[in-house]
């Protein structure tokens, strides 16, 4: 590929004897990826089960590499959210942030969502994750993601981040700023990316990312911790960012990253203050290592954080919920217990301590369980997605290796035993796949028409 003559310059002025091997990589093919999700199947299951030629990411311990010709998009244990298909070095971003169950996090600038998901699996869908995207557009597909995965703790608000700043002063545990950039480091994975670049456009972003920072920081509780990264190479939004963040904020500190199988220090000598601390930072290079160009700091912040107490959002009264439990009892195996709401017709369980969230605009408030119609309840493609077979009682069960999955994505209706009747859960290999409402031997299609798949082949 054609590389900006100003970027190769910038580069090879920065990485001296190391810059024909950086160089050399843009005539490389890329390395792809896939992360097993770890709500549905266990790291050893997707690798030992599935038809993929797997190898395993060694800084990620659910991430794959995938052979091109693998092709995990057309599968259909994508579509049931077995696994998130991720460039690899992304993969070491969250990993950083330790997230666990029941801790308070953000991901500020998450669309299209593969940290996120990769976040809430580390908290077991436990806590609160917000998960934010600016642009709608975006913060749709970003919510798509977060249904597909299975995850039940997500709010996911399509904000700027001062107003997130002003709603959760000092409330969170955990933030990810996976900031907008320059994307040098995405050159060889998006080719059209290098046409866009210039040092102004490194200008522009690096004072945008001072921005948000600023945002994101108010946000921290004492003792919290925040992950910055970016997937360029320039020092002015890396590492040169970091040294005027802790310029600002003297109570944040660097926490060193474990680094390992080509993950690399940051560069000090690259900064202005020349600060050793910036050694903590880590770069992930493609002459090092089998991916693409990442930058990850992580920083806990040691001093007071004011914090502003949130009330709770509020609770669908029970007689509210009859119809839905009427369903429940039909078709789940197991009741739903939590705090419940309505945004019009539409039912949500809400993440534990969720707070009231009416002034912010929130795509996806926690599990979307489905829709009151008039006397009755019709459950959502989440509800399907977010339990396992045993979760419902009655399946449809198919299988990858057969040729029913494709009728079904498609939106076909489907024969089916006359013993099954009402609410069904269409399954591939044992993991839910949508719903389906079988009556007199037929299965009525309810996989979303959004989602469906008309020029698959297989």
């Amino acid at each position: 590929m054609t590389l900006p003559e100003a970027f190769t310059e910038k580069m090879t002025h920065l990485l001296g004897d190391e810059a024909p091997a950086f160089l050399a990589t843009y005539q490389e093919s890329r390395s792809y990826g896939l992360r097993a999700n770890l709500l549905k199947i266990t790291r050893d299951e997707l690798m030992h089960k599935s038809d993929f030629a797997l190898k395993p990411v060694p800084f990620c311990p659910s991430g794959f590499y995938y052979s091109e010709a693998d092709r995990p998009g057309k599968h259909p244990w994508h579509q049931a959210g077995l696994y998130y298909i991720q460039e690899p070095s992304a993969m070491f971003v969250a990993e950083a942030v330790g997230a666990e169950p029941g801790d308070r996090v953000l991901d500020l600038c998450a669309a299209p969502g593969g940290k996120s998901t990769q976040l809430a699996a580390a908290m077991h869908n436990r806590g609160l994750l917000v998960t934010n995207e600016i642009y709608q557009k975006r913060a749709k597909v970003l919510s798509g993601n977060i249904e597909r995965m299975g995850i039940t703790n997500a709010l996911v608000t399509n904000e700027t981040p001062d107003r997130l700043a002003a709603y959760f002063p000092g409330n969170f545990d955990k933030i990810l700023v996976d900031a907008p950039c320059s994307g040098e480091g995405m050159f060889r994975k998006d080719p059209e990316a290098a046409e866009y670049w210039s040092p102004e456009h490194v200008r522009e972003c690096a004072a945008l990312q001072a921005r948000i920072l600023e945002e994101a920081c108010s946000m921290l509780r004492q003792g919290g911790v925040l992950v910055y990264s970016t997937c360029t190479f320039s020092p002015e939004e890396n590492e040169q960012q970091i040294e005027a963040l802790l310029t600002r904020y003297p109570d944040l500190e660097l926490v060193p990253l474990k680094k390992s199988d080509g993950v690399e220090d940051g560069r000090p000598e690259w900064s202005r203050s020349k600060n050793p601390a910036l050694l903590r930072t880590a770069r992930l290079w493609p002459h090092r290592l089998r991916g693409e160009g990442h930058f990850v700091a992580k920083l806990i912040k040691n001093g007071p954080a004011p914090t502003k107490k949130l009330k709770a959002a509020p609770s669908a009264g029970t007689s509210l919920l009859k119809d839905y439990r009427t369903f429940e009892a039909q078709a789940l195996t197991k009741r739903r217990h939590g705090r419940f709401f309505y945004r019009g017709s539409q039912l949500y369980l809400l993440p534990e301590d969720c707070p009231d969230f009416g002034k912010l605009r929130v795509i996806r408030a926690g599990l979307h369980l489905g829709e009151q119609k008039k006397h009755r309840f019709e459950p959502n493609h989440a509800l399907a997605l977010a339990g396992s077979a045993t979760s419902f009682q009655s399946l449809l069960p198919l299988l990858s290796s057969g040729k029913e999955w494709v009728r079904y994505l498609h939106g076909e209706t489907l024969p089916v035993p006359p013993e099954i009747k009402g609410w069904t859960v269409v399954t591939i290999d044992g993991c839910p796949l949508g719903w389906g409402k079988a009556l007199g031997g037929i299965l009525k299609n309810f996989y979303p028409k959004g989602l469906r798949l008309y020029g698959l082949n297989h």
